[in-house]
């Protein structure tokens, strides 16, 4: 049983944060429930920033998890524009930025991930963005508006899934766009080669220019302001403004300065969390992009709003002292011009052998599988919907499924794998 006294708090604003202190409340929990937020605005959601709120298609307010009012219904302390920036273990209690010292009986670490900055001349011009945080996607907004308005030029490093989703962005406001990546195809460690080339293909019957196999070496520019930017094979690519989409990395400084289990940055990195997202110290538990939890046979990290949404109350159920095992198949979605498009599960570069289509690729109304020995590691479905129930139980049952009956639209998903 949890007491009335005692103190929960929660590090990170973000939408694992939100919902891990909306679950506690919807458990019953009556202690006192503190949610520490270095950003001034409440916390939100991530997807609508490279999506609709970036497109003007949704406003503002649309992307917060809750009401600004909700938090003190719910007597939720919410602490705005503060950081904190230390833990102490053995006193269990954390120290705010302004000094004001917490204490807590169990801590919620929900710290997110930071975008990786590019390191080269010119990172300090006024062209230069990133995307991560509300603040960035509202300056980007007006940045890729006035792009458009003045046949400007944007050139995004990274040709991952922020990257793709901003020049879809850009493009629509009419802006002209390179992406430079120095993989063979877009999204080519996420989805491999096979498909890959079909969001090449995609950005590119929408003007997109993509130069493929190359690095930013230097932003040039003049009284502050990009003009170009020059790659690693000695190109040139004029521009007016510039995003850095090379990926982020978690947030672990204050869990590794308070001495918590880490998983090495070659496994992904992050705060390691047992199945009931519990770290090395029994009192503190982590959730969202910072988490690295078990899966399968290994550790997964994921950054997408699935895994923020479910693993924040997964965990509050935890610190609540339930029985809780963490093993949600991950997923994610994207939308990019007339494309719609669902994955769930894992299958990094070398675990499949086998990429099935089931559709037409080339109308882009497909799933396609990601095999390893007949197993279904993974499903995307593209301008297909409503199955990805059945997508997530293929990869859950672990069972040999055969190739031709999987790419054959006439079998039923659902007879599959049985």
């Amino acid at each position: 049983m949890v007491d009335a006294d005692q103190t929960f708090v929660i590090v990170g604003g973000g939408l694992a944060g939100a919902k891990a202190a909306e679950a506690l409340r919807a458990e019953g929990f009556t202690g006192r429930v503190i949610l520490i937020c270095d950003e001034r605005d409440h916390p939100y959601e991530r997807p609508p920033l490279s999506k609709g709120f970036l497109l003007g298609k949704e406003e503002r307010d649309s992307v917060f998890v809750h009401e600004p009012a909700w938090y003190a219904r719910n007597d939720i302390e919410l602490h705005l524009g503060q950081t904190v920036t230390a833990i102490d273990r053995a006193a269990k209690t954390v120290r705010l930025g302004d000094g004001t010292i917490v204490a807590y009986d169990k801590l919620l670490l929900a710290t997110g991930a930071e975008p990786h900055r590019l390191d080269i001349p010119g990172t300090g011009l006024a062209g230069v963005h990133h995307l991560r945080r509300l603040a960035h996607a509202e300056r980007l907004k007006g940045v890729l508006a006035a792009l458009g308005r003045d046949n400007g030029h944007l050139v995004i490093a990274g040709a991952g899934w922020i990257g793709l989703e901003v020049a879809a962005a850009a493009r629509t406001y009419g802006a002209e766009v390179t992406v430079v990546e120095p993989a063979p195809t877009p999204l080519h460690g996420v989805l491999g080669p096979e498909l890959g080339q079909l969001f090449a293909d995609l950005h590119a019957e929408h003007g997109v220019r993509f130069h493929f196999g190359a690095r930013l070496t230097e932003i040039v520019g003049q009284d502050g302001m990009v003009l170009a930017v020059r790659t690693d094979d000695g190109e040139e690519h004029p521009a007016h403004d510039v995003l850095a989409a090379i990926g982020a990395a978690p947030r672990t400084a204050l869990a590794e300065a308070a001495g918590l289990a880490l998983v090495d940055r070659a496994d992904g990195g992050g705060i390691a969390v047992d199945a009931s997202l519990r770290t090395s110290d029994p009192a503190i538990h982590a959730a969202g992009d910072v988490a690295s939890f078990p899966f399968s046979d290994s550790r997964l990290r994921v950054e997408h709003w699935a895994n923020a949404l479910n693993s924040g109350p997964a965990a509050a159920r935890a610190m609540l002292g339930k029985e809780v095992t963490y093993d949600r198949v991950p997923y994610f979605f994207s939308d990019q011009y007339d494309l719609g498009m669902e994955y769930s599960g894992w299958a990094p570069p070398g675990s499949y052998d086998q990429v099935v289509i089931r559709g037409d690729a080339g109308k882009r109304e497909f799933i396609a599988f990601w095999l390893a020995e007949g197993r279904v590691l993974a499903g995307m479905n593209v301008n297909v919907w409503d199955v990805t129930e059945q997508i997530q139980r293929l990869i859950r049952s672990g069972a040999q499924v055969d190739p031709d009956a999987l790419a054959d639209p006439s079998v039923g998903l659902d007879t599959l794998g049985m």
